[in-house]
């Protein structure tokens, strides 16, 4: 896979701190998104996805970035989001991506949400040393 085939330049890396940051991310990655080719539905997904991984970074994580990438796979074009942080990582994550499940009274939908919105989702996590999701959605 190739990162930023489409010409898009380097990857934007948004640092999350604060609500104003999550923003700010779900405002890049609806840029980026439809510098792609995303229209519709698309962008709104790619967005509240952003926005939920962002909030938990800001909720959980306490600090950490968001990493917007378009990428490209063979004659697939799509956009990659990285959300880290390193805050006190996942107990449970099995768990943690059950609808419902939550450790800070929420609905509990933000992991599982986001999985259903992206094409590809992938999350790392260790006690004391933070959490990666990578999630990528891609061009139909």
């Amino acid at each position: 896979m190739k990162r930023n085939d489409t010409g898009s330049g380097d990857d934007r890396i948004i640092p999350i701190v604060s609500d104003l940051d999550i923003i700010e991310a779900r405002t890049a990655a609806r840029s980026l998104a439809l510098f792609v080719g995303f229209d519709g539905a698309d962008l709104v997904m790619i967005a509240t996805a952003v926005s939920e991984l962002a909030r938990n970074i800001v909720r959980y994580g306490y600090r950490g970035e968001v990493v917007l990438s378009a990428v490209q796979n063979g004659n697939r074009r799509g956009v990659e989001v990285v959300a880290r942080d390193q805050g006190p990582g996942i107990a449970d994550t099995a768990r943690a991506l059950t609808d419902g499940f939550s450790t800070s009274r929420s609905l509990g939908m933000g992991l599982p949400g986001t999985r259903r919105l992206m094409d590809d989702f992938k999350v790392e996590s260790q006690a004391g040393l933070g959490t990666t999701v990578t999630v990528r959605k891609w061009l139909s």
